[in-house]
């Protein structure tokens, strides 16, 4: 048995009614920055392998899962600490990406604290459940596959405005959230299937690889970005049927070259 698990924190597309700032928005809008299809495409392997994998069904606009309860500014919570604009992409979106404004104004502290509780402690809980499950299986490494999307090209907002990405990012908090050896499977297992891949460049890693990746403790946790424009049409944020399935069949691929190069519990 291999200590080995994948994570899906943005591809939940449902509003809870307590967001009422997010409700009647255009489907491209709403879907801008979402990891729309992402768990369909990785579904295939983690079926097959029997994987434990982690999903949420809650939109990222409502809490993002790659951030913590304190990334938060005085723009999206009342009486947060942090000013204006630190958080503007923090736990609770103001912004899209692409600039489209989705909070009118800020939520009380309450209302945060009741989001938190709702939405993000139960996929956290359900990641440590997996960490804990390993634990006493007897794994002395557990490995992490936090898996995501990117835009194809980066926006205004990123750190490579106007620039066209690699085909995946994989990121590992530049070399602190896991150790080398299983970067360079991740990347080597990607690359045997045709897919250019770029490491730490635009993106590092999130919150949970942060929160998660503590290679001292036997804990590896990576990111890996697929570029949106393999599979839907960026625009109207649909799913172009072919492309996806031929991407599944090379994430396929992939998965399991790292799951077969993998230490057994």
């Amino acid at each position: 048995m291999k200590a080995f698990f994948i994570s899906i924190p943005h591809s939940g597309e449902r509003v809870p009614e307590e967001t009422t700032w997010l409700h009647g928005l255009p489907e491209p809008v709403l879907m801008s920055d979402v990891d729309r299809y992402v768990d369909r495409l990785y579904q295939p392997v983690v079926k097959d392998l029997n994987l434990d994998c982690v999903i949420t069904q809650w939109h990222r606009y409502v809490v993002d899962l790659n951030r913590l309860p304190d990334d938060i500014d005085a723009d999206s919570v009342i009486g947060s600490r942090n000013p204006s604009g630190k958080f503007t992409r923090g736990l609770h979106w103001v912004k899209t990406m692409n600039g489209v404004r989705l909070m009118p104004k800020p939520i009380s502290m309450d209302l945060h604290n009741q989001l938190v509780d709702r939405y993000f402690e139960p996929f956290h809980v359900d990641v440590r459940a997996v960490y804990d499950s390993f634990r006493k299986q007897g794994a002395q490494k557990i490995y992490h596959l936090d898996a995501h999307s990117m835009p194809s090209l980066g926006t205004s907002a990123h750190r490579d405005p106007g620039e066209k990405r690699a085909d995946v990012v994989v990121s590992d908090w530049e070399d602190r959230s896991c150790e080398k050896s299983y970067l360079e499977l991740v990347c080597d297992a990607y690359k045997r299937t045709g897919l250019s891949v770029k490491v730490n460049w635009p993106y590092v890693g999130g919150r949970v690889t942060e929160t998660y990746g503590k290679p001292e403790l036997g804990q590896h946790a990576i990111q890996v970005e697929l570029n949106r424009g393999l599979y839907m049409n960026e625009e109207t944020k649909q799913l172009i049927p072919d492309q996806a399935k031929a991407l599944s069949t090379k994430i396929s691929a992939a998965i399991r070259h790292i799951h077969t190069h993998l230490p057994d519990l």
